[in-house]
């Protein structure tokens, strides 16, 4: 008889004390996106020519990620997430593309004003093993 063992891959939780990402982790993250956002609005328009293309594609970019999955792709290898500030849960579409668009205007984001407005914060996400998160168990399931 077989006997299949887990695989044991590696979590990212959230602890309940807010850890914000490093500003280094923030610039990279953004970069990534708009990396991402110049190739894909290669499709449609020139990113080096048009300057509006890659801007309305990273607006869009933060809507879809950031309202339904809580993180964008630069986000996502940057390990942090952008949540609710209250519930800790995604924003919803119209609420990441008021944030992405208040994002694009770039001023506001120096002083954290899209995350005010929006109602969400960052968080950074820590890797955590198996055996780490079932030692860690909530006060509920004890």
């Amino acid at each position: 008889m077989v006997v299949a063992r887990p695989r044991y891959r590696r979590r990212y939780v959230l602890f309940t004390t807010v850890t914000p990402p490093t500003l280094v982790r923030r610039f990279g993250a953004l970069l990534l996106d708009w990396i991402l956002c110049v190739l894909v609005s290669g499709i449609f328009a020139r990113p080096m020519v048009d300057g509006w293309a890659p801007v309305v594609v990273l607006i869009a970019e933060y809507a879809f990620f950031i309202g339904l999955f809580g993180q964008t792709p630069g986000m996502r290898l940057a390990r942090f997430t952008c949540l609710d500030a209250r519930t800790e849960r995604p924003v919803g579409i119209p609420r990441a593309f008021l944030r992405g668009l208040l994002l694009a205007l770039v001023i506001p984001a120096l002083f954290g004003w899209h995350d005010r407005v929006a109602g969400t914060a960052l968080r950074a996400l820590t890797a955590v093993s198996p055996r780490q998160s079932q030692n860690t168990a909530s006060p509920e399931q004890s």
